[in-house]
């Protein structure tokens, strides 16, 4: 499992140009769930995510999570993060899992986060949306399950 952590002021998702879902002050992620990954990859994935220090504290410094600082989260289904392009010319996406099983992996991963009491909007699983943020800093950290 593949996350885009992205540190926001406002993230939102679009759908048929319609807003789907958005946030203000906190996390996107974009998921990528691969043909190997189980509940244990969110389970490690959701607790790293949800207490990463990437929030400034009042010294401006790194040291605060996104449970301290009770953020938002915004976590988008993307399977070409799971994109292979060492060889050839277009991405490999062999490594993604089938649609049913990234579903039922991001689905579990967002119950996760909102388990540990965050607050948490998803995108469209399977649709075409445009995703909108305003990256704070800019704070981008790419993580993967063990």
């Amino acid at each position: 499992m593949k996350a885009v952590v992205q540190r926001v002021t406002q993230s939102n998702v679009t759908v048929d140009g319609k807003i789907v879902s958005s946030i203000q002050n906190g996390l996107l992620i974009l998921l990528g769930v691969s043909q190997n990954d189980r509940e244990a990859d969110a389970d490690y994935l959701s607790d790293k995510i949800v207490n990463l220090r990437i929030f400034e504290d009042s010294a401006g410094k790194m040291n605060l999570s996104l449970l301290e600082t009770g953020g938002e989260a915004l976590v988008v289904s993307q399977f070409t993060l799971l994109g292979d392009c060492r060889k050839g010319r277009r991405p490999s996406f062999i490594d993604a899992a089938p649609p049913d099983k990234a579903n039922q992996l991001y689905e579990y991963f967002t119950q996760k986060l909102k388990e540990k009491g965050i607050s948490v909007q998803t995108g469209v699983f399977r649709a075409m949306m445009e995703v909108s943020l305003v990256n704070n800093g800019p704070v981008t950290m790419i993580l993967e399950s063990i």
